[in-house]
């Protein structure tokens, strides 16, 4: 037998059709543009190392974790908005102040509790938006430690 597509391929989409049957909508189509963005990112040689991370509180989740070959290398926290249309604009605008404090917080516990510092951490946000054609846009550096 013959693969013409990669495995993960098929694992993405049988994932894909289990979230439609079992969550709600919008959960699903999180979870959808998840799978676009790790894609997206691992195709751009970022190396994902965690998926829906969340902090021990369980207050925050951080949509994927990445390190970044370079000089220096980074460890990329990426948050991850997902939309069917851009009809009301641009997914990564419903980014507010307090989902930034809340990445902050969960990327200082996760650095914390891997002893990694904390000068080495970028926020990344991934915008995906599905019709009328698949549109994925990265933010790199979106927001610092500091920012509003």
């Amino acid at each position: 037998m013959l693969l013409t597509k990669p495995i993960w391929l098929c694992f993405d989409r049988l994932r894909q059709w289990q979230d439609r049957r079992s969550l709600i909508p919008t959960q699903a189509l999180g979870r959808r543009g998840e799978d676009v963005a790790h894609r997206f990112l691992q195709r751009k040689g970022y190396r994902v190392i965690d998926r829906n991370w969340r902090s021990r509180s369980g207050l925050h989740e951080v949509d994927l974790i990445a390190w970044e070959r370079g000089q220096p290398d980074r460890l990329v926290f990426v948050e991850v908005k997902t939309r069917t249309n851009d009809e009301f604009g641009s997914p990564d605008r419903n980014i507010d102040h307090d989902k930034k404090l809340a990445l902050r917080r969960a990327a200082g516990e996760y650095c914390r509790k891997g002893f990694i510092d904390e000068g080495l951490v970028r926020f990344d946000v991934v915008s995906i938006v599905f019709e009328p054609a698949l549109t994925v846009a990265h933010d790199v550096d979106a927001f610092s430690w500091k920012s509003g």
